[in-house]
């Protein structure tokens, strides 16, 4: 039986007197890949960040490994081995690729560094080739492939992915998926936050849909592709 790493227990969220997340469930398993779909600010960035204490739950519990992470720093959060690639990418635009790949080494030390960056350049080889550019020079598809990247130079237990598939081009989101699909079949385990239904359910075990803040329907990647709530909400109907 999989050992649960990430468990959201009845979480809610508030920013001011607004209400961002009410009684939010959900489980990730150790070696899943699990995506979280919903509409344009249905609450699932929020969700994401929450994690890492920005913002702070207001009830509820986040648990990592057993860990109770919910009051922890962010810090203390990225220090347990969660990595996350943010919606919008962020890489750091006046310095080179190497330069944004070796500041995701910052929680675990530089030990693995020269290994790691020879590994991310395997997965992503358009980044060895870019290694020496400024990021604020690259394509939006190559800023995401070095924000992924970025995050997995932390050797993370689990990788969070915030709208991956932002503003790229369809050949672009196929190349990011199909990097994602082999980090999954080699145990990492991903939690994916994306708008692209069609995507994110063919790349999930499980999946979770979530509407005005809360969770309403969860199942297999394949249940849910079929669903015709689904499918008539985020897949056009397709």
């Amino acid at each position: 039986m999989s050992q649960a790493m990430l468990e959201f227990r009845e979480v809610d969220v508030y920013y001011g007197a607004i209400q961002a997340l009410q009684q939010v469930s959900l489980q990730v398993d150790q070696g899943e890949t699990v995506a979280l779909i919903g509409a344009n600010g249905a609450g699932k960035s929020t969700l994401l960040m929450s994690i890492f204490g920005q913002p702070r739950i207001r009830s509820g519990q986040i648990l990592f490994c057993g860990e109770d992470i919910s009051r922890k720093s962010t810090h203390f959060v990225a220090s347990k081995g969660i990595a996350q690639s943010p919606e919008g990418r962020r890489v750091f635009p006046d310095m080179t690729v190497e330069e944004n790949l070796l500041m995701g080494t910052i929680p675990i030390g530089n030990k693995y560094a020269a290994e790691d960056l020879q590994t991310m350049f395997e997965l992503f080889p358009r980044l060895k080739e870019r290694r020496r550019q400024r990021a604020m020079t690259m394509s939006g598809g190559e800023q995401q492939m070095l924000a992924i990247a970025r995050a997995l130079m932390s050797r993370p237990k689990l990788l969070l992915l915030d709208e991956p598939s932002l503003g790229l081009a369809p050949i672009v989101v196929k190349q990011i998926f199909q990097t994602l699909r082999e980090l999954a079949r080699n145990g990492m385990t991903i939690f994916l936050v994306e708008q692209n239904a069609h995507h994110a359910l063919k790349l999930s075990d499980r999946a979770y849909v979530m509407v005005n803040g809360q969770i309403r329907m969860s199942g297999s990647g394949e249940a849910l592709l079929v669903d015709p709530q689904v499918r008539k909400a985020y897949l056009g109907g397709a």
